[in-house]
């Protein structure tokens, strides 16, 4: 019986030795267990989509517990469905403060990579998609985290006159807010002539919300947050005929009941919002040059727009 029960054992073992590797529990997530089975990397960190879609790693995170820490609305708008798997890529630490996480999430032949900050007691933060490759031959991508912990997110693309045109996004983590937060974008295709508002869809019940412009190419956007001391903005001026560019995007804090700041962790730019009837006054109180051109300083008066009301019609029982 001993030697039939050691047998059964060594079969076992055997066994299990040959799944993939996990690195948390099924049912747990234990964040030191987590932590460990990144490989600390060197900053300037940088990923390619070519170097994401060839990794071949198989030491799944198996938490249950860990998967809760992607929001289901991002796995949806990434990959469309909630089930996924996760594999760890590198860490990178801030002395004394958060710790990042580079993840690989797969969903059949689709590949992603997540960002994840934890704070300095291995509490989950944020989460930020870090790069998503697409299916456009033309184009290549390029994440990477520089030596101040900035996330920059670059895609390039090769256009038929041989003339490559590049985009790219930078966000800085906003540990007050627990967040990651947009301070630069460059778009792909500025030649579109299209102004895009980014926070064009979301709430504007606060009592200064609402579009305010100066031109066609002017406009200052202002959405809801999370409180009302607080509200959400998107900035951007054109200058010299569309040659000189300053935008930005990013929370603002009131410091009076007409008075908000844009500040962000990790970003040197300070910018004063005054709102007063129906208009709003920006002014550069500190050093905003990596979101504008050199002589494209925010400044000046911008007026609210109208809202649209949706037509009704005179006739009665009938309401369009």
């Amino acid at each position: 019986m001993y030697r039939i029960g050691m047998l059964v054992f060594c079969l076992l073992l055997f066994a299990c030795k040959g799944k993939d590797k996990k690195v948390s529990g099924e049912t747990g997530f234990d964040y030191k267990s987590f932590a460990a089975s990144f490989k600390k990397a060197d900053l300037p960190f940088l990923l390619t989509d070519t170097g994401l879609l060839t990794n071949k790693d198989t030491a799944w995170i198996r938490s249950a517990d860990f998967a809760a820490y992607v929001p289901d609305s991002l796995k949806k708008k990434v990959f469309g469905t909630s089930k996924l798997k996760y594999a760890p890529l590198a860490r990178l630490e801030v002395p004394k403060a958060e710790t990042y996480f580079i993840v690989k999430a797969s969903s059949g032949t689709k590949r992603a990579a997540f960002i994840l900050s934890f704070d300095k007691s291995g509490q989950y933060a944020a989460t930020l998609p870090f790069l998503v490759p697409d299916n456009d031959p033309a184009t290549s991508q390029t994440s990477s985290i520089d030596k101040a912990y900035s996330i920059s997110r670059n895609v390039t693309r090769k256009n038929k006159n041989d003339i490559n045109a590049e985009g790219k996004d930078v966000y800085a983590y906003n540990n007050d807010a627990k967040q990651f937060t947009l301070i630069m974008t460059d778009l792909l295709d500025e030649t579109s002539g299209e102004l895009i508002n980014p926070i064009d869809t979301l709430p504007k019940t606060h009592k200064y919300a609402g579009d305010y412009s100066s031109g066609k190419k002017n406009l200052i956007s202002i959405r809801d947050s999370r409180n009302s001391n607080q509200v959400m903005a998107f900035v951007h001026l054109e200058k010299n005929e569309g040659t000189c560019i300053a935008e930005l995007k990013g929370d603002l804090f009131f410091t009076s009941s007409t008075t908000a700041i844009y500040r962000q962790g990790g970003d040197p730019c300070v910018l004063q919002f005054v709102f007063a009837n129906g208009t709003v006054s920006i002014k550069e109180e500190e050093g905003c040059g990596n979101h504008r051109g050199l002589d494209c300083k925010f400044e000046g008066s911008f007026s609210k727009k109208r809202e649209q009301k949706a037509k009704t019609s005179t006739k009665k029982g009938i309401k369009k």
